[in-house]
């Protein structure tokens, strides 16, 4: 009787004690219940910021703890540690992806994650006008938000080099168009698809040129549509420019157009075209010189590559301003001297 009591006795203490731990896991479990529905509702809340958007540029290789820091440094007013533990809790810490991301107000930390993962990058844009130099193209890339000027020391030799073309000339090579690029990117990157892109626009425009042209190859059709856009004033022209130019070249006669004359020039151009400038000799005068020059004198857009490659069925040779931005044309000279002494008063600033 006393050894069944004792045995009892001790098979209670052990159910007492059994249910006391599991009271006591219970307890803790409401309590990391709490803990996590208050941590799943503080991720839901729209993290405080400093201003109301936040700009980080993620580069690649960076961890976890790294980007949470640039975060908080940048104007998320949360502990760097706080978003580093929820970054690395999540399981996604791995995921984040390079590049420029912009958090605005009432996002929240499961959104910031989100968006580094996915890499929803914030775009920014660059516009590159049709007739625009290269050095006004590298002077705007410069100047463009957010991209990393790398080519900034860089000789327009040197920026060729990089993109795999030693010894082809920058000129007309890239083609006018808005390139989007995230925070962060390079000028070398956007210049690399635009000269992609004027490669493109090239080979689609000589897949569809007029037979028997006097321009026999792709790099010859890109310098004549860089004459054709800087002397056009007005879009539906174009066809007949190119002719006026196409049907010079056929016969051998000088080009004689003053945008090829002022790029010769240089940065000595002043604005003034004179009278020195069109019998000062240089590879760009096609006053002096027959025959196209040596490159492009610009970026030539889509309309103007396809104008000169197919030109009007025309066979003008000469045409002058109106001043209304359209052009007169004429097949002889002397309709030219006329169309002159109607549309300006001094004849050397008309147009060939």
């Amino acid at each position: 009787m006393r050894a069944s009591r004792a045995t009892a006795l001790t098979r209670r203490t052990h159910l007492q004690g059994g249910g006391a731990l599991r009271g006591l896991l219970i307890v803790l479990a409401m309590l990391l219940g709490m803990l996590g529905g208050a941590a799943w509702w503080a991720l839901h809340q729209p993290l405080p910021l400093a201003a109301s958007t936040v700009d980080v540029s993620v580069e690649a290789g960076a961890t976890p703890r790294e980007v949470a820091k640039q975060w908080v440094d940048a104007g998320v007013q949360v502990p760097s540690w706080a978003l580093y533990q929820w970054f690395k809790l999540s399981g996604q810490s791995r995921q984040i992806k390079a590049g420029g991301y912009e958090l605005a107000a009432g996002a929240s930390a499961i959104d910031l994650l989100r968006m580094m993962v996915r890499g929803d990058e914030r775009l920014s844009a660059v516009k590159l006008i049709d007739g625009w130099t290269f050095k006004r193209f590298r002077a705007e890339l410069l100047q463009a938000d957010g991209l990393k000027p790398t080519t900034a020391t860089l000789s327009d030799e040197g920026i060729m080099a990089q993109l795999g073309l030693p010894g082809v000339p920058a000129e007309g090579q890239f083609f006018p168009d808005t390139y989007s690029y995230a925070k962060g990117s390079t000028d070398l990157a956007v210049m690399r698809r635009a000269l992609h892109a004027m490669q493109r626009q090239v080979e689609m425009a000589w897949a569809q040129r007029q037979p028997d042209l006097p321009v026999k190859t792709p790099q010859e059709a890109l310098v004549l549509a860089s004459i054709v856009e800087k002397e056009t004033g007005r879009a539906s022209d174009r066809p007949m420019v190119a002719a006026v130019f196409t049907n010079r070249l056929r016969i051998g006669m000088p080009l004689q157009t003053d945008p090829t004359v002022i790029y010769g020039v240089g940065d000595a151009f002043d604005g003034n075209l004179r009278k020195v400038h069109l019998q000062t000799d240089t590879p760009y005068n096609t006053y002096t010189r027959k025959g196209l020059p040596p490159t492009p004198i610009a970026m030539p857009g889509k309309a103007a590559l396809v104008a000169a490659l197919n030109p009007a069925p025309s066979q003008a040779l000469y045409f002058v301003a109106r001043g209304d931005g359209s052009s007169a044309f004429s097949n002889t000279l002397a309709e030219h001297n006329r169309a002159v002494n109607q549309y300006q008063r001094n004849p050397r600033k008309s147009s060939p």
